[in-house]
């Protein structure tokens, strides 16, 4: 009798893949790339579930840093340990750095320009509909959330009127939400 053979995610399959993998993220998210890394690690690659995803992203916004890069490194690291983690920050890095540098210089030329201004607003709009939609997408992986969707969503209007109408300090709101839900996860979770 044959064993029957266990079907395994895909993964990066070296050093290489990874850097190549977090280039072309890095160069695809101009302006928030929470959109981009969801579809491209979740919905392409598989490298991710949603619910790791989720958790992953979690993990990454509590650290200190960039939240994709914070992510790539995690992912990096799980896959080829510290040399995966280099790779996929190099490939975070590298190429968006000189990209940076020469769209700098040319705004220094350019910066007194109505179009320039128009055209970054409008970028910011893009950027806000992605995270937006990327949101919506993932809301269906609340439903296993231990805290349950309607403390879910009430958590999450919180954090909305808190940050966007009241403007407090996203740190008091890390500090003061993110710990009133960790206690709230844990009770559920212990039982």
């Amino acid at each position: 009798m044959k064993t029957p053979t266990v079907q395994t995610r895909p993964q990066p399959q070296s050093l290489t893949d990874l850097f190549v993998s977090f280039t072309l993220l890095a160069l695809q998210g101009f302006g928030g790339v929470l959109a981009v890394v969801q579809r491209e690690l979740v919905e392409k690659k598989q490298w991710m579930t949603k619910e790791e995803f989720i958790e992953d992203w979690a993990v990454a916004q509590i650290m200190p840093g960039p939240n994709v890069v914070n992510l790539s490194l995690m992912i990096g690291g799980r896959y080829f340990g510290l040399q995966g983690a280099m790779a996929a920050l190099a490939g975070m890095l590298a190429v968006p750095l000189v990209l940076v540098l020469l769209l700098a210089w040319i705004y220094a030329q350019y910066a007194g320009h109505p179009g320039v201004s128009g055209a970054l607003r409008g970028m910011g709009a893009v950027a806000a509909g992605l995270i937006a939609a990327t949101g919506l997408r993932l809301f269906s992986v609340l439903k296993t959330n231990p805290l349950g969707m309607p403390l879910c969503i009430a958590l999450g209007l919180l954090c909305f009127a808190a940050v966007a109408l009241l403007r407090w300090p996203l740190v008091y709101i890390l500090l003061g939400l993110g710990a009133v839900a960790c206690i709230l996860a844990y009770r559920k979770l212990k039982r």
